[in-house]
């Protein structure tokens, strides 16, 4: 009888062993659960921060774009009117004729060609 009462407190201790070992699995499970859903909480707002920081780049991206764009075609249009008016005095001056013939040159020919001989 002995043997029956120590193999029944020796079954109980086993039992309360396995309990502990059990218990201590379900308290390691739902830990590694809650790390488990705080890793995917904070990986998902890394993303999402991720996302947003990619998009306001992006947006101030294409402001600068555009910005660049607009000074570029109002340089472009500045240089076109400073070219314009140039040509357009040149067109008026070649059409008018003002200083090409030669008699509208006649003093300056003369001193060049005459030279020292003007003075006699």
């Amino acid at each position: 009888m002995a043997d029956a009462v120590g193999a029944v407190a020796s079954d109980t201790a086993s039992f309360e062993a396995l309990k502990r070992v059990k218990a201590a699995e379900a308290e390691w499970d739902g830990r590694l659960a809650a790390a488990r859903a705080q890793r995917a909480a904070v990986l998902e707002r890394l993303r999402a921060e991720t996302d947003a920081a990619v998009k306001a780049a992006q947006a101030e991206a294409e402001q600068e774009r555009v910005a660049a764009v607009q000074r570029a075609r109002a340089d472009a249009e500045r240089a076109a009117s400073v070219l314009e008016a140039e040509g357009a005095a040149a067109a008026q001056a070649a059409a008018s004729g003002v200083g090409k013939r030669s008699a509208d040159r006649k003093d300056a020919i003369l001193a060049a060609v005459l030279g020292a001989f003007a003075s006699e």
